[in-house]
């Protein structure tokens, strides 16, 4: 039996003056050139725990609208997909459907809306994928799919199977992603990452994680490597046995953390010593209105808040990079709030930068909130999940105000002088720091 691991790619912008701009999901510029390339860790991981009775090929694709034929001929294709391109997929899964193709859906849009995909599948997965794989092919086996329920099952991280690297390309890709931990404790309320089908935060044996770094460098002798990470490093024992370890590997990394890092020097000491090239924090809005209520279970972020320049200056001054992430259109935050990032940014020195529309996602807290207040714009409109895109009516300020600020705020954040700018400063100080001598930092790798 032929299995086709079938992952969709290359959202974009819904509104067309953000398209012209050049923005992508979830970034600008240089970050969603990255993010465009990365392969589907959710699909590898399951490929690699299928058994070698089945034929099995991983694809991309990034246009199902300029596809005039099927992308491959297989028995069965298991389709994932961001809830923005999700009507997409739902045209590719119908048509390989009408062509005699069984077809399984899975991800976080599918967990979230699970009756909906059905309409387009002969099984749909829910949950993790770990956990509920096993099941879908026992039913294919005897002839017999359905859906594939695991919300109630914790998938143990130790039991994590081998993802499938050698079926990738590596000539496409400019990084390749792991994964070392699972799910957050902070629970943002918009938040739709991996919090949303894990029930708790776990983490993977360390040597796991280092054996699939190694298996990596099989095929790719000097990989950059993305951790698939919600939140790194909260459990601090386990990052600074994972850092110790990654340090002997040679590779260059980026991940995602929360700002508790800046805290813990020992922990900032390895990760530049061990090839950290860049971390991306989730700092939302530089005002206690924004941050006031974020999280379902507690206000840590805002009471971060005085920290966050201080945080900044702590971890660049290792070499690491920051890529600061800010979400436009929070409730508590008005017009004001788009020059607010704008000073923070340029006050702080962060090296990048990251803005967001805030996104009611389906299957989150926010979502929900918003259905019952009756400020979602339309129902169902799963395009607008760019996180460019506003899919909601926000608190303090109209729908045109938000899009015409995040596009205005765009443009003074991205252009090449900003952009040149902030790198430069981002040199100057190392340069500082080295005291004159070349900024050949091993975490950065700048040069």
């Amino acid at each position: 039996m032929r299995i086709g691991f079938i992952a969709l790619s290359g959202v974009r912008a819904y509104n067309k003056e953000l398209m012209e701009l050049g923005l992508t999901l979830p970034g600008f510029v240089e970050r969603s050139r990255v993010i465009a390339s990365l392969p589907s860790l959710g699909l590898l991981t399951l490929a690699g725990m299928t058994p070698e009775e089945f034929e099995i090929e991983y694809l991309e694709v990034p246009d199902v609208g300029g596809l005039d034929r099927l992308p491959g001929e297989f028995d069965v294709v298991a389709i994932s997909s961001f809830s923005a391109q999700i009507r997409e997929a739902y045209r590719l899964a119908d048509a390989y459907r009408a062509a005699g193709t069984l077809v399984v859906l899975g991800g976080l849009h599918v967990s979230a809306a699970p009756e909906e995909a059905m309409q387009h599948a002969d099984a749909v997965v829910i949950g993790e994928g770990e956990s509920a794989w096993p099941a879908v092919l026992r039913d294919l086996r005897r002839g017999d799919l359905a859906v594939v329920d695991a919300r109630g099952q914790s998938f143990d991280l130790a039991d994590a199977p081998m993802p499938a690297f050698h079926l990738l390309d590596v000539e496409r890709y400019n990084r390749i992603t792991v994964q070392t931990q699972r799910g957050c404790p902070w629970r943002c309320d918009f938040c739709a990452a991996s919090m949303r089908i894990s029930p708790t935060y776990k983490v993977k044996p360390v040597e796991k994680v280092i054996a699939e770094i190694r298996r990596i460098k099989e095929i790719w002798p000097a990989p950059f490597i993305e951790l698939a990470d919600d939140n790194s490093f909260v459990r601090r024992a386990h990052s600074k046995q994972l850092l110790r370890a990654l340090g002997r590997e040679n590779v260059r990394w980026f991940t995602e953390s929360d700002l508790s890092i800046a805290e813990d020097d020992e922990l900032l000491d390895l990760m530049a010593q061990s090839g950290c090239a860049q971390v991306l924090i989730g700092f939302e809005s530089p005002s206690l209105g924004g941050l006031q209520g974020l999280e379902e279970r507690t206000n840590w972020k805002a009471k971060q808040l005085d920290r966050y320049a201080r945080s900044v200056r702590r971890i660049q001054d290792r070499g690491i990079t920051v890529n600061g992430c800010f979400v436009l259109g929070l409730d508590g935050t008005g017009p004001e709030s788009f020059d607010d990032v704008w000073t923070f940014v340029r006050d702080s020195g962060l090296f990048e930068v990251q803005i967001t529309v805030m996104t009611a996602f389906p299957g989150t807290p926010l979502h929900q909130r918003l259905q019952r207040e009756g400020r979602i714009l339309r129902e169902d409109a799963w395009e607008l999940c760019t996180l460019f895109d506003v899919n909601y009516q926000p608190e303090q300020m109209s729908v045109r105000d938000l899009e015409t600020g995040f596009r205005d705020l765009a443009a003074r954040l991205y252009s090449t002088e900003t952009t040149r700018e902030r790198k430069a400063r981002f040199m100057r100080r190392r340069h500082e720091l080295l005291g004159g001598r070349p900024a050949r930092a091993r975490a950065g790798h700048l040069d």
